[in-house]
């Protein structure tokens, strides 16, 4: 069976320098120190996890090769350009995705590419979409959360929707940590290490995100771009368990042109990504159904090993698992092509 697996990061050390300051690289979890993450449930300590990241290469290809995944779809780790100044973003952005491609075209059979975006800059970030994905053969992007506080159903970023539209790629949402003022609000009260765990993959992040996909549909922004796909990870970010509920609570309210789980049923697509549980995988299918739900392990936060044998104990048929695995990528990404004969 082909594994394909969709959110698989890498990161360069230009954004890594550019971002020093960012909540995620200044707190206790992710330091460059070898004892940064020891006893949590994240698959290696600070400076294994940044070379990990480094890596689009031998070790990277054998790491796959034991939990036999064929295919990683490449995307920059968090933080990227988001919270950069627009011009320092357009460079870096650019300059991590070329990166990406020089590995793509090393092993074409092994990683496709998500686009980095400068999405400080939209119009910049549409041209670079268009770059990617034209004369590199990215096969969508990945952006991770709010730009400085900003939410993308803000109409100063809809270049960036109407590129991914017309050029009918998907637009992975990947999470970023809460607006500082949320963090200082409410994730606060513990040790630093339990503060800055609850602010992102333990909590905060992956509720800001399905807050965030709220925001996209309430803002009009499928009503505006009705091709637009939108992939989100983490088994549905919550929202799975809880989309009933805002459909429930908002539709007599919304003014939208369709109730508001369908654009959830239409739009969205979930990834598996860091979230090895029947109990979330139970709700996101009951949410999207089997056909709009993907394989991703969250490499290297998560364990391909873990994630591989997860996907192996679902409890689901022969064929659903066929398409998790990679009939839905190889439609949704049009990734045919890679893995005939596999």
């Amino acid at each position: 069976m082909t594994i394909i697996a969709l959110e698989e990061h890498y990161s360069t050390q230009s954004l890594r320098d550019a971002n020093a300051g960012h909540f995620l690289l200044r707190n206790p979890l992710v330091r460059d120190s070898d004892d940064a993450r020891a006893g949590t449930g994240f698959a290696g300590a600070g400076r294994e996890l940044v070379g990990r990241l480094h890596d689009l290469g031998e070790r990277r290809l054998a790491n796959m090769d034991a939990a036999g995944i064929d295919v990683q779809v490449l995307s920059q780790s968090t933080p990227g350009p988001e919270n950069l100044e627009a011009s320092l973003a357009v460079r870096l952005a650019a300059e991590a995705n070329d990166v990406a491609a020089e590995a793509i075209s090393v092993h074409p059979d092994r990683f496709a590419g998500f686009a980095t975006l400068p999405t400080p800059d939209p119009r910049a970030a549409a041209k670079e979409l268009e770059r990617t994905v034209s004369g590199l053969g990215f096969v969508g992007a990945l952006t991770s959360g709010h730009v400085r506080g900003r939410y993308l159903e803000d109409q100063f970023f809809w270049p960036v929707f109407e590129a991914a539209e017309a050029l009918d790629v998907p637009i992975y949402l990947h999470p970023g940590v809460p607006p500082q003022a949320v963090i200082d609000a409410i994730y606060t009260g513990f040790s630093p290490m339990v503060n800055a765990a609850l602010a992102a993959g333990a909590w905060g992040w992956h509720i800001d995100t399905g807050f965030h996909v709220l925001r996209l549909i309430l803002g009009g922004v499928f009503d505006r771009f009705p091709g637009l796909q939108l992939i989100i990870g983490h088994m549905g970010e919550v929202l799975p368990s809880m989309i009933w509920r805002a459909n429930w609570m908002l539709n007599g309210i919304s003014g939208l042109d369709r109730p508001v789980q369908e654009y959830f049923t239409e739009n969205i697509h979930i990834t598996t990504s860091g979230v090895f549980d029947h109990a979330a995988f139970a709700a996101a299918v009951h949410a999207v159904g089997t056909d709009r739900i993907l394989f991703s392990v969250d490499y290297p936060y998560s364990s391909n090993d873990e994630a591989r044998a997860f996907l192996d104990g679902l409890p689901v048929s022969v064929p659903d698992r066929e398409k998790i695995a990679h009939t839905n990528a190889e439609r949704l990404l049009r990734l045919g092509n890679r893995t005939q004969g596999r």
